[in-house]
């Protein structure tokens, strides 16, 4: 079943990673970033009126471009545990796409193994997700998991060590050794880390918040592990 992408990164990006097919491409600007990519790729292009684009993207921010694509290519939990050293983040309970697609920018940007996230009660990879990650997910991969306790217990038994990230009296993440297979968990804002996930973690994490504000948003608090992960690692 296609579904519509929207935005001039996101397009280009789906074009470039041949993870999922492109039908064709909606142009109502003459965008020639996409043009040439999708000429590279023989996608077609369709001029379209804005209007019409507006209607696909259902009031997403689409400067214009949007394309038409097959499903999302989820990967499994098995293939993201199969690189070296596998560096993984675990969503528990996030429900808003944009916080979604953030995080996957900044799992892409920190060359993350891949993202995990449960099948209910969570977002998945929407058109809107897809956007916010400015086209990072269609190189980060991304697996749906039923149960996310038992897709921890899976990942120990492969050497991961899994830390949920937490709030004031959890070691600061600067003095654990993260150079190694690892894993963050992080729950949503209002709710945080369901109580059974968090008891399938090894430990627990903190980020020492000096100002007024008790915490940070789940995709800045997930680039700010991933990278010091990422340092450590040299």
């Amino acid at each position: 079943m296609a579904e519509i992408i929207y935005g001039v990164r996101p397009v280009i990006e789906a074009l470039q990673s041949k993870r999922r097919e492109v039908f064709e491409v909606l142009d109502a600007v003459g965008e020639k970033g996409v043009a040439s990519e999708a000429a590279a790729q023989r996608v077609p292009v369709k001029r379209a009126p804005r209007q019409r684009i507006e209607e696909l993207a259902r009031g997403g921010a689409h400067q214009g471009v949007a394309a038409r694509v097959g499903p999302y290519p989820y990967s499994s939990l098995k293939q993201i545990l199969t690189v070296p050293d596998p560096l993984v983040v675990v969503l528990d309970s996030v429900t808003d796409p944009r916080n979604l697609g953030a995080v996957l920018r900044a799992a892409d940007g920190a060359g993350a193994s891949g993202v995990v996230v449960p099948k209910d009660r969570a977002v998945g990879v929407t058109p809107a997700a897809v956007k916010a990650s400015a086209g990072a997910s269609e190189h980060v991969a991304v697996a749906r998991e039923t149960n996310l306790r038992r897709a921890l217990e899976r990942m120990k038994e492969a050497g991961v060590w899994a830390y949920a990230a937490e709030g004031g009296g959890a070691p600061a993440y600067t003095g654990l050794d993260l150079s190694g297979s690892v894993a963050f968990v992080l729950g949503s804002e209002g709710r945080g880390v369901r109580r059974l996930v968090r008891e399938g973690c090894d430990g627990s994490v903190s980020i020492p918040m000096r100002g007024l504000v008790s915490s940070l948003n789940v995709s800045v608090a997930a680039a700010v592990l991933l990278y010091e992960a990422r340092r450590q690692r040299g």
